[in-house]
């Protein structure tokens, strides 16, 4: 049992559904103070919060678009003064948008992908980053994706090198935060049932990622909160950084 998240305080950004709501629950069930965040999704976050009140957790809500610089940071400081501090940052929050095929990639989408998806992780983790300072540590686990590694489905491209950025920004920032004591580590999910797939991938498209995963099944959000776990957990890893742990029934081996 991981008994030391207990008191930790936590932001999960994009946690309103999927991945993220997964992830923040777990958390909450461990004892650490969550903020959940939500952007258009309001509702789910709302039900979300409740459920862990209800269950004896502790939860605040923060709402924002985190693709905008100013309202990134805002959400990181939010957080912070709202739980009385900050010791974990996870930037969960991200989207395809819209599977574009080459020829129509435009500045409009391009930006879109870019800023939801590489400029939130570079801002919230660079206000984090000042919060955890004061502390003397801290924790932030990015979420990157198998796109990363394998370029993505169909209409992909930008999201898939959007992916890619945060891999590799995770080992960045583990080497310049390495002093401050901070650990910066990242968690790539594979095929996850969620509504990013709802939104963007056909029954076909499914199933044509399913048949390239070893272990033949498409995963749940629940199947990814082990690693987010582990990676916030200083008595389980508190010797890991730069590392990105593949959640993917072997779809993808590093």
């Amino acid at each position: 049992m991981i008994d030391d998240l207990k008191g930790k305080r936590i932001l999960v950004t994009g946690s309103s559904t999927g991945i993220g709501a997964a992830v923040a629950k777990a958390y909450a069930e461990r004892g650490a103070a969550v903020a959940v965040h939500y952007n258009q999704s309001k509702e789910p976050a709302q039900a979300l919060l409740a459920e862990i009140k209800a269950a004896g957790g502790t939860a605040i809500l923060i709402g924002g678009d985190v693709s905008k610089s100013k309202e990134a940071a805002r959400i990181v400081d939010e957080a912070a003064a709202g739980l009385g501090g900050l010791d974990v940052l996870v930037n969960n929050a991200g989207a395809l948008v819209k599977r574009v095929p080459l020829d129509d990639i435009d500045d409009e989408i391009y930006d879109r992908v870019l800023d939801l998806n590489v400029r939130s992780v570079v801002v919230a983790s660079q206000v984090a980053a000042r919060h955890m300072r004061k502390a003397g540590r801290g924790s932030i686990i990015n979420t990157s994706s198998v796109a990363a590694r394998n370029g993505g489905g169909p209409g992909a491209l930008l999201y898939a090198g959007a992916k890619a950025f945060v891999l590799n920004a995770t080992r960045n920032l583990a080497k310049d935060l390495a002093g401050a004591n901070i650990r910066v580590n990242g968690v790539s999910p594979g095929v996850i049932s969620t509504p990013f797939h709802e939104r963007y991938s056909t029954p076909e498209i499914l199933e044509g990622m399913r048949k390239t995963i070893p272990m033949a099944v498409i995963g749940t959000p629940e199947d990814c909160v082990g690693a987010y776990l582990f990676f916030a957990s200083d008595k389980l890893s508190g010797y890991v950084t730069g590392q990105v742990l593949e959640v993917n029934g072997g779809q993808f081996m590093a």
